[in-house]
């Protein structure tokens, strides 16, 4: 079952079906404790739609799936982050730090954005104007319930600052969080797991050309997503719920971004994320 929130309705779509209902308080819908559940009570009384006509709905834009619900990000889960996060930090002396923590205990966790930080599908992401390396993570991206439960998934594009964070590890909030920092969307893919097969793709067009692109699976995702998702609540409360990035093992070698280019991220079984990037 996919979620798609448009800019005033709300669409349920599954392989066979497509229920069109009215818009939604988000906060309350993913403070649910059993989000698929209550969405199956929900669409009764719905409109109908064959595939073709959700099809066009979604096509016209969709809004990211999320009410105010804080967007949070674990680092350094794939073996390639943790080697780019070295290279980037080595003239600072903060390598080793990565190191570290891709093979301790605790995973690194860190505040990403607020709602009003991140963007729609089809929106701007964007780099800062103080950075000269500049780069786009595609993320598995949990939705997770007040009792911490995995409700379902959804693609996040965590925008970063290699420059930035590289100069420091302490700059790492600047590295990350400022506006349009983060883009989520299209949908939520309403269910408990993810196969670890599931494929994830970043491709980067400049001036309509490819750029740059990579590949990766979720089976080099090292930490499992609920293992990231007790951590985080360990010692936090989200009354509504909230969303987690779980980390990149994309990192294309040699590239930053520039303003125009169009990044589209894919992971299987849930779609395909685009945004164009501007400069603030």
């Amino acid at each position: 079952m996919k979620l798609y929130k448009l800019p005033s309705q709300t669409l349920i779509k599954t392989e066979d079906e497509a229920f069109l209902g009215p818009e939604l308080n988000w906060d309350h819908l993913l403070a649910q404790d059993n989000l698929q559940e209550y969405l199956v009570q929900l669409r009764q009384g719905w409109k109908e739609l064959s595939k073709l006509e959700a099809d066009e709905l979604i096509k016209k834009g969709v809004l990211a799936p999320m009410g105010n619900q804080e967007v949070w990000a674990a680092g350094v889960t794939y073996f390639r982050s943790r080697t780019a996060r070295m290279e980037e930090s080595e003239d600072s002396g903060g390598a080793t730090f990565y190191d570290k923590v891709y093979n301790a205990d605790r995973p690194e966790l860190f505040f990403k954005a607020t709602a009003s930080r991140v963007s729609a599908p089809g929106g701007l992401v964007n780099i800062r104007k103080d950075s000269t390396w500049d780069v786009p993570e595609p993320e598995l991206t949990l939705v997770i319930s007040p009792k911490g439960k995995i409700q379902g998934y959804t693609i996040g594009n965590d925008m970063s600052s290699r420059s930035i964070e590289g100069e420091n590890p302490l700059y790492l909030p600047q590295a990350k969080v400022y506006e349009g920092c983060a883009a989520i969307g299209p949908c939520i893919l309403i269910q408990n797991e993810i196969p670890e097969s599931s494929k994830i793709q970043l491709e980067i067009h400049r001036s309509g050309a490819l750029a740059a692109s990579g590949e990766t699976d979720l089976t080099q995702l090292k930490r499992k997503p609920q293992e990231l998702a007790d951590w985080l609540f360990r010692a936090n409360t989200f009354p509504i719920g909230c969303l987690m990035m779980t980390g990149t093992g994309i990192v294309p070698d040699g590239f930053t971004l520039a303003q125009g280019d169009q990044v589209k991220i894919s992971i299987e079984g849930i779609g395909v994320l685009e945004n164009v990037v501007g400069k603030i």
